[in-house]
């Protein structure tokens, strides 16, 4: 009996190997669909982590100076680079300043009033005007912020200026000191949020589109029978095609991490990357399942493609990854919760940029693995169930 279990296991795991060879064979004669994956873990993540920026960049301004005194020069000289591109003055009046707003060839006019200083030396209130294009709602909020904030400096140090010469220069005014200290990302680089992100959008991607298009070539080309009447069981049929493609998304995920996160954007790795790759392992199994849904509903590779965008778009912008959990809606919140994208969004960026550990991510690792289970199961079972063996 112990002869013939060991027999039995073992034609079961050359079965296995030879399966899952089979598909790194189909995938290496697939050129574009490998040109596809290299692109995607080289180029595509340090064009989403050079070229998207969340932040206010180069803003460009125009002036109405229509007091032309020290202070107003004072106060146009702190609009600098790099948030914001100082443009030109506007010399024809507020009509020019709609027309360049109009046009899309500024984005911020600074208007400022005349006796603009004569108003300020003479304990007057006066009032600038700023007109912000915000066709752009991200960007235009940030030049209204950083705007706030510089004008806000300004006359908050003419105030203590004047507050200093009536007392005569004593210094007995009280201070608050802003003494803050920003975690993890201390220079609030943009680079490494958007390359960790697009690194984690593009494993999802392919965790679902690589298992569906592995087994819909087998429909294209007419194998699928063959497989059906040799002796495989369901699962050695499906788990060579997810095992082989989690190894191709690891090795792309590996080549991405050493290559652009941490050869061009200099990305600390502060946790265990080990830990990243076991979860990441976890995250593709978990994901393929929907990816074998997709293969028992598609008939050919242009289905796969526009069921995977169907399935991935809500994955995406209900992570977290985008919008803070806390600033949707509270059904949205709790669909949220179902995806296994946010738990996997959690987990990469405690460990890449906190250095969290398994102490931390416990709750978010038992989570997607609890979703993966069901996910792969229902995705097998389906599988069965359409081919009947």
């Amino acid at each position: 009996m112990m002869d013939e279990a060991m027999i039995r296991l073992t034609v079961w795991f050359r079965r296995l190997v030879v399966m899952t060879s089979k598909e790194f064979l189909q995938l290496a004669r697939d050129w574009m669909l490998l040109v596809f994956i290299v692109y995607a873990f080289t180029a595509d993540i340090y064009l989403a982590g050079s070229g998207v920026s969340l932040q206010l960049r180069q803003a460009v301004l125009h002036v109405l100076d229509q007091d032309g005194s020290a202070a107003s020069r004072e106060l146009i000289g702190r609009f600098q680079p790099p948030h914001f591109q100082f443009a030109g003055r506007i010399t024809e009046g507020p009509r020019e300043a709609l027309r360049l707003l109009d046009r899309g060839q500024t984005m911020v006019v600074l208007d400022i009033p005349a006796d603009f200083e004569s108003d300020l030396l003479s304990g007057i209130p006066t009032r600038i005007q700023m007109q912000i294009d915000t066709s752009n709602s991200v960007q235009g909020f940030l030049a209204s912020s950083y705007a706030q904030r510089i004008i806000a400096d300004f006359g908050t140090e003419r105030a203590m200026a004047e507050l200093h010469a009536q007392s005569g220069g004593a210094g007995s005014m009280p201070r608050i000191v802003d003494d803050h200290r920003v975690w993890f990302n201390p220079n609030q680089n943009d680079t490494w949020f958007m390359s960790i992100t697009e690194l984690l959008t593009i494993i999802t991607l392919f965790a679902v589109l690589l298992p569906a298009a592995a087994m819909v070539r087998e429909k294209e080309r007419g194998t699928v029978e063959q497989l059906l009447v040799s002796p495989l069981s369901s699962f050695q049929i499906m788990f060579p095609k997810v095992l082989s493609m989690t190894v191709v998304i690891l090795i792309g995920c590996a080549v991405s991490l050493a290559l652009v996160l941490r050869g061009m954007f200099h990305v600390p790795v502060r946790g265990s990357l080990a830990l990243f790759f076991g979860i990441t392992t976890l995250f593709v199994f978990t994901t393929a399942g929907l990816g074998l849904l997709i293969s028992t509903i598609a008939r050919n590779l242009a289905q796969v493609g526009m069921m995977t965008i169907l399935v991935f778009t809500p994955m995406l912008f209900l992570s977290g990854a985008w919008t803070p959990p806390e600033a949707m809606p509270v059904w949205m919140r709790t669909i949220m919760y179902a995806s296994p994208l946010h738990y996997f969004i959690d987990t990469g960026f405690g460990i890449l940029l906190k250095g969290a550990g398994i102490d931390v991510l416990w709750r978010e690792i038992a989570a997607m693995a609890a979703l993966g289970g069901i996910i792969f199961g229902t995705g097998m079972l389906r599988f069965r169930n359409q081919f009947g063996n």
